[in-house]
């Protein structure tokens, strides 16, 4: 069986064939080469087009077909997709306005009222998070700000549920997706009618729910034949990209932990308690195999400016020649040792950062000095200083009583870097499993699970590949204690 896995990122669209009776990927393609931009026109915006989208995956796809890929032999797909982004379309499915996506901080003050209106503890019990700056409060922005365009609402999506009408016809979610933009009720188990009373939001803009894997939702045969996809495809994985990596990785039970380090940075552990922290810095959603009888949640800290730093400084530094790569850019790293001679980051420029409640802290280098500090000083400094980020998140969910002692990762965006991960271990003092595949393979996976080829979901990954398991070193994660320390205490006392 061959399916198609789409990861709808804020950076570029990511498509894997995979072939499960051999259990690999075979074929793959990203689009467009260069980064997708986000649209800022204030302070603390972040848009993108749908039909952007929509546009890049069909080139994307296109991409596949003129390298030889036979796409009439994909069966099924799965689509992972950014989380929290909210899209609202009309009657006739036309997209409204440009999509608030996830790192979007204009809706903060709104989601930080409801929460207030709601009632601290209450919204915490029943929702697992504040409102903040999700989904469910920012359609409230649209409605306070854009009257004319919230009247002409027909359904709110994420954007993967857009994705799924595009390829379907129909609009549909999940309950996963709900939880994500802080709209279900972990309590009653179903959509939360708190929020939507407290934003005063008609239930009927919300989609039909479907279950997140086997929904076997049929392409629209028109879309297939554009596509060159056959008639009889179904769409039977939909997750957000931070749960899909956790099922790429096999993450799907109590006590096991996911990273990814893309243009956010995420550590990810899976419980089957309902945990909430009191100040709201983490984030509990519903995991992608969670069911009534056998509940999984997600409980993840979040850093906004991870590859996105790797990818300004790479646009920075690439000014002169534009011959920078990410590959010279991970060799220049490894030239300098750590601790960076004294140069430290702030990675915090992407947006409102909830692990500090939703402050806008900014990105910031310190001690820079012209006379010692070169670009390999500023790479290293700039992955040191998302490492000490990720720790500090590792520190409130371990505060939590979340176990965390090995965490797995795909081998993909600043995991590449050699540098990175000797870093991201001996700062966190966690084993780190490295396996090969990526948030793409893992939605195509899913898909041949939600299509039925495996009978259990543990199945699916009898062959995952483990591609390398490496320890913190004693000396050097001593040295880093004391590095991550210093850099704390400068994040405290706020002194930049």
């Amino acid at each position: 069986m061959q399916t198609l896995g789409i990861d709808l990122g804020s950076s570029a669209i990511k498509l894997s064939i995979f072939d499960a009776s051999i259990d690999k990927g075979i074929a793959s393609s990203i689009f467009p080469k260069k980064e997708l931009p986000i649209h800022a026109k204030k302070p603390g915006w972040a848009e993108q087009n749908p039909e952007t989208w929509w546009q890049i995956f069909k080139s994307a796809l296109k991409q596949m077909a003129q390298e030889g890929t036979d796409l009439t032999a994909i069966e099924a797909i799965g689509i992972s997709y950014q989380m929290h982004g909210l899209v609202i379309v009309d009657k006739e499915k036309k997209v409204l306005r440009p999509s608030i996506i996830w790192c979007d901080s204009r809706a903060v003050e709104i989601g930080e009222k409801a929460f207030q209106d709601l009632g601290r503890v209450k919204a915490l019990s029943k929702l697992l998070n504040s409102p903040a700056n999700f989904t469910a409060s920012k359609l409230a922005w649209v409605k306070e700000n854009e009257p004319s365009v919230f009247k002409d609402i027909h359904k709110v999506m994420l954007p993967g549920d857009y994705l799924v009408m595009k390829l379907t016809g129909h609009i549909t979610t999940t309950a996963c997706a709900l939880s994500e933009g802080i709209m279900w009720d972990f309590e009653s188990n179903a959509l939360s009618t708190d929020v939507l009373d407290v934003f005063g939001f008609d239930e009927k803009i919300i989609p039909e729910i479907v279950p997140p894997i086997g929904s076997a939702l049929k392409i629209d045969e028109a879309v297939a034949l554009e596509l060159g996809l056959d008639k009889s495809v179904n769409i039977c994985y939909r997750a957000g990209d931070q749960p899909n990596n956790a099922f790429s990785l096999r993450t799907l039970n109590p006590g096991e932990v996911a990273a990814t380090a893309g243009t956010s940075g995420v550590i990810y552990a899976v419980t089957e308690k309902q945990i909430c922290d009191i100040k709201s810095r983490i984030n509990t959603f519903m995991h992608v195999n969670s069911s009534k009888s056998n509940p999984r949640n997600g409980i993840l800290i979040c850093v906004n400016g991870t590859g996105i730093l790797y990818s300004w400084l790479k646009k920075l530094l690439n000014a002169g020649n534009g011959s920078l790569d990410y590959d010279t850019m991970n060799a220049r790293v490894e030239s300098v040792k750590p601790g960076s001679d004294g140069l430290i980051c702030i990675p915090f420029g992407n947006g409102a950062e909830r692990m500090f409640e939703n402050n806008v802290l900014g990105s910031h280098f310190l001690n820079l000095d012209f006379n010692r500090h070169s670009d390999p000083h500023m790479l290293r400094a700039a992955i040191e200083g998302v490492v000490y980020a990720l720790n500090f998140g590792l520190e409130i969910l371990k505060d939590l009583q979340v176990p965390i002692t090995t965490i797995r990762a795909g081998n993909a965006n600043l995991f590449l870097s050699k540098s990175f991960r000797e870093i991201f271990v001996n700062v966190t003092g966690c084993k780190l499993e490295l396996y090969d595949t990526n948030g793409a393979l893992g939605a195509a996976r899913g898909a041949a699970l939600g299509a039925g080829y495996y009978k259990a979901i543990d199945d699916a990954f009898d062959k995952l590949e483990l591609i390398d398991h490496i320890i913190p070193d004693a000396e050097l994660s001593n040295h880093y204690r004391i590095l991550f320390k210093e850099w704390k205490t400068t994040i405290e006392r706020r002194s930049f």
